[in-house]
């Protein structure tokens, strides 16, 4: 309530200081449109010369002066790859003006292209990337639609400082500036959209396709009206209103794509529209569809030894077969009521449902780790299970065994993303507000899913002797050298055990409510606004799941002969492999032939079981101040974070160990015990941006503000995971209710040229001061919320960040050439990130050491080449990451990091008729692969390798 009673004294002094200012009469409204009247152009700069005052116009290209002094003005709108256009108005003492202004391309042969193709889109992003508050980037609804992107992380991946992190060659979360996505917030329609995962607050933008988004605006520098959640950036997404266009609006996109893998034709297909129902009342939404087959061919090596060389002792293939379906929706509808208020309601809907059958082949040497292979060749070793003398006691035999295990995963995981939004804005003239509620809730289901069903055959003295070839550093290949003829016997590989996702559940709800109010005050030479404001949040975030380990105590035996499949792995000969559903249809029809274990069912399902509520309630106070060539927008903001956190306790004593109360386990025992948290902390958050418009269309930026970013609910939660041996030595793994949330001054500057000729080259440097960034350290002998452990993983909050770079673009229409080359487009940005930060990961606060900031790529940059000129449009685009830090390990030299990633892909229409388009799309032309190793023994060694090949797509796209 304290926090409440702060926002309403932050509103009622704003009030008071508007109601004792004077009233000036005339106003001066309208809109600008293109030179064909179909669609209103968002964020043209509208200035009245005389008063040097400046207006930006909204998303219905509508713009409004008040206080406006009698007598005659030059009312001018610029925009980006258009023509200068100014009128003379006179402005009664009473009443408003209205004026259309209407704008043509800056070559004037065609009308439409400030309408549709590449430099529509090219011209649509300069413009608001131009007329921002802070520093920005934009992508619009058609630079999406000229890629070919299946979702909205990768089209996000062609913004300068965009990192987008793949998962099985498709993008899925998005990094920006280097940081890691959980430093990235994302909105949807202006709600704040909640993670479908359990273990993170990112979220995974391959749920929501990107046929039905309108825009996508990357906001890099905060304003105080914004909430304070991100460092890395806010990532705004918009689906498209009906106000945006001047005429109704249907199209329709039928496409089939081809995976080179998967060898099959996957079908994809989208509608979106929108109309007007009479002036004041707009409906538009879209809908698509689709469903992909692709697989995926995967080698993972891990425990590496350095007994006589350098080895994985586990070494795993993986064969991925995948079926993803994608189906989003939008419907929103717009109101306007009366001559000052619009009113909006706006909807999503999204759902992906993967369908995942992952065959695995998987080779344990374990029992080589301290001795080495059996022999040692210029490329690679070999490895027997014969008994051989062992080295540590002369004398006496070792014997030495090799595990195959060959498993089958059926997995089905459904997400699911839905908000709805109703809210409006009023402009009375002098007075303005905005207002919504908002609903949005996230979800990640599995249910009755077989993960894994493990086949397995131990070989020890049974005459096996494996070679592996390590001469390609990224691919490890076996060959079998000495076959006992039980290798590739499927009958030989019986049933070891399952297990079953009963239920994997992660709820993430939030309501949301906000209100803004504000007063402008017309000056000698500008527009002064003072604006306050009141949000709340809602959160609430549970994760349930239910895991159950079978082992099969049939009649015989079950072994993999009986589901016998093929395998359509292509990088080596992994058979014998089981078939898809084999293994769980054998499971649910003879389930009576299973015996549960409890003791590890109990353990697991009780370990990961948590429930936060998050409620954060904002207040703001902002002053802004509005010229022809100056903007300051300066202010504080105050946000209050309450959560109540429930989870875990949960210990798995094994056999002859002391029970809390004394006494010695006589089985292995697990004890679950409820924990609850209570937390509450303030934050205060200053922010200053400001824009200088040293000369026409020269643009200097200069932005400072302060942000945090909450722990994950996953960490915060108490989940305290705790296992002790016979011995009484115990080993755990804790969540942290005392986390302090990441707390980060940030700095930017920029200088921006806009070219009239549709063009723009831009430069932006920025720097990050992180405080309490949050670590997992592995911590010994110890007490950790009144529990004792020998050795224990615990998330704690971290020294200081520091992230230091800079971002240069640049995006040209040629135009100006000869014909036919006046059709040619070149962009190209390049980001540069220095993110550093210190761990402690031995336990030892004495002995930092430091370490890339993780998804930090250093060099990143996209070229993209363009002609768009008659029916022809076409666009081959290259996209660079560097190499990243992915995962902190005990030491250095076994850190995880992700390889540089190149990719290529081409995409090309042709208009048939008018309404008519054919396009193509070339998806990783290049084949670019995913490749993840470490640096232990002085070399890069494998951690996982991964290859799709290509995807090509084809269709029609047709305009009513």
């Amino acid at each position: 309530m304290k926090k409440m009673r702060f926002a309403t004294r932050v509103g009622i002094i704003s009030l008071a200081t508007a109601l004792a200012a004077p009233a000036i009469a005339g106003e001066v409204g309208g809109y600008v449109v293109d030179g064909s009247d179909t669609v209103a152009l968002r964020s043209a700069q509208v200035r009245i010369v005389e008063l040097n005052r400046s207006a930006t116009t909204d998303r219905d290209g509508s713009f409004l002066f008040t206080d406006v002094p009698e007598g005659e003005y030059t009312i001018e709108a610029s925009y980006v790859g258009a023509q200068t256009v100014s009128e003379t108005v006179s402005v009664p003492a009473t009443g408003e003006i209205d004026v259309t202004l209407q704008l043509s391309p800056v070559d004037g042969d065609n009308a439409m292209i400030l309408v549709v193709g590449q430099r529509a889109n090219q011209a649509s992003a300069l413009n608001i990337k131009r007329e921002a508050d802070g520093v920005s980037d934009v992508i619009t609804r058609d630079a999406i639609g000229q890629f070919p992107d299946q979702n909205v992380a990768e089209s996000l991946r062609r913004v300068p400082g965009v990192n987008v992190l793949d998962d099985q060659g498709e993008g899925r979360f998005v990094s920006v500036r280097g940081l890691d996505p959980d430093l990235v917030s994302t909105s949807l329609n202006g709600v704040r959209v909640p993670s479908p995962e359990s273990d993170v607050r990112s979220v995974a933008l391959d749920v929501i396709s990107s046929d039905i988004i309108e825009s996508i605006e990357v906001k890099k520098s905060l304003t105080p009206d914004m909430d304070g959640d991100t460092i890395g950036a806010s990532v705004e997404i918009e689906t498209t209103s009906a106000f945006d266009r001047r005429k109704s609006l249907l199209t329709a996109k039928i496409e089939g794509s081809y995976n080179d893998y998967a060898d099959h034709i996957s079908p994809k297909g989208s509608v979106d529209f929108a109309t007007r129902l009479g002036d004041n009342v707009g409906v538009s939404g879209g809908l698509s569809y689709y469903k992909r087959k692709f697989e995926t061919d995967n080698i993972e090596a891990d425990d590496y030894s350095d007994a006589g060389m350098i080895f994985p002792t586990e070494v795993q293939y993986r064969d991925y077969d995948v079926e993803r379906e994608r189906i989003s929706a939008s419907l929103n509808f717009d109101f306007r009521a009366g001559d000052s208020t619009k009113l909006y309601v706006r909807g999503i809907y999204s759902q992906f449902d993967d369908q995942e059958y992952r065959r695995r082949t998987t080779f344990d040497l374990g029992d080589f780790e301290d001795f080495g292979p059996t022999t040692i060749t210029a490329n690679g070793a070999t490895f027997s299970d014969a008994t051989i003398d062992d080295p540590s006691e002369p004398g006496e035999d070792l014997r030495q065994r090799i595990g195959v295990e060959r498993d089958i995963k059926d997995r089905l995981e459904s997400q699911k993303i839905r908000s709805i939004v109703v809210g409006g804005e009023s402009d009375w003239g002098d007075w303005f507000a905005e207002y919504s509620g908002s609903w949005a809730k996230s979800s990640e289901t599995e249910e009755g899913n077989v993960d894994p069903a493990e086949f397995r055959q131990r070989f020890s003295d049974d005459g096996l002797t494996l070679g592996f070839d390590y001469s390609d550093q990224r691919r490890p290949i076996y060959s079998v050298i000495a076959d006992p003829g039980s290798f590739y016997d499927p009958s030989e590989y019986e049933l070891n055990d399952i297990e079953l996702t009963a239920l994997s559940d992660a709820q993430d709800e939030e309501y949301a409510a906000k209100f803004d109010l504000g007063r402008r005050f017309a000056m000698d030479r500008g527009e002064f606004t003072v604006q306050a404001g009141f949000k709340g949040r809602w959160r609430d975030k549970t994760y349930n799941k239910e895991v159950e380990f079978y082992e099969y105590d049939g009649p015989g035996t079950f072994s993999l002969a009986d589901v016998l499949g093929t395998q359509t792995y292509r990088i080596t000969d992994i058979s014998p492999v089981a078939s898809y559903t084999g293994a769980s249809d054998y499971f649910r029809a003879n389930f009576d032939d299973f015996e549960l274990q409890p003791v590890d069912s109990d353990f697991d399902s009780a370990v990961e079981d948590y429930s936060v509520s998050e409620d954060i309630l904002a207040g703001y106070l902002l002053g802004r101040y509005d010229s022809s060539t100056l903007r300051v927008i300066g202010g504080v903001r105050f946000e209050n974070t309450r959560n109540s956190i429930l989870g875990n306790t949960v210990t798995l004593i094994e056999e002859d160990g002391t029970l809390p109360g004394g006494g010695t386990a006589s089985e292995d025992t697990v004890i679950v015990s409820p924990v609850a948290f209570e937390k509450d902390y303030d934050s205060w958050l200053p922010s200053l941006n400001i824009r200088w418009e040293a000369q026409p269309n020269l643009i200097l930026r200069l932005a400072g503000y302060k942000s945090l970013v909450r722990p994950k609910l996953s960490k915060l939660a108490p989940r305290f995971a705790v296992e002790q041996n016979d011995d009484d030595e115990r080993e755990g793994e804790f969540g942290n209710p005392a986390l302090d949330p990441y707390r980060a001054w940030n700095f930017d500057a920029s200088l921006e040229y806009y070219m009239n000729s549709n063009g723009a080259l831009t430069g932006a440097v920025f720097y990050k001061d992180i405080k309490d960034y949050i670590v997992d350290t592995v911590q010994r002998d110890g007490v950790f919320n009144g529990i004792a452990y020998d050795e224990a993983v615990i998330p704690i909050n971290g020294d200081e960040a520091k992230v230091f770079g800079f971002e240069a673009s640049f995006a040209q229409s040629l135009s100006f050439l000869p014909s036919p080359l006046d059709g040619l487009l070149v962009q190209a940005n390049y980001t540069y990130t220095d993110a550093t930060g210190t761990v402690f990961t031995d336990g030892d606060q004495n002995d930092p050491r430091e370490i890339p900031l993780p998804a930090t790529a250093r060099h990143t940059f996209n070229v993209v080449l363009g002609y768009d000129k008659g029916p022809l449009d076409i666009r081959l685009a290259g996209t660079y990451r560097d190499r990243y830090l992915d995962e902190i390990a005990d030491e250095a030299a076994l850190d995880r990091y992700v390889d540089n990633h190149f990719q290529l892909d081409l995409s090309a229409k042709y208009k048939l008729t008018k309404n008519i388009k054919l396009f193509y799309e070339w998806v990783n032309i290049n084949n670019a692969k995913y490749y993840a190793y470490n640096n232990f023994g002085g070399q890069r060694n494998p951690y996982q390798f991964e290859e799709y090949s290509w995807t090509m797509k084809g269709g029609v796209r047709v305009t009513f």
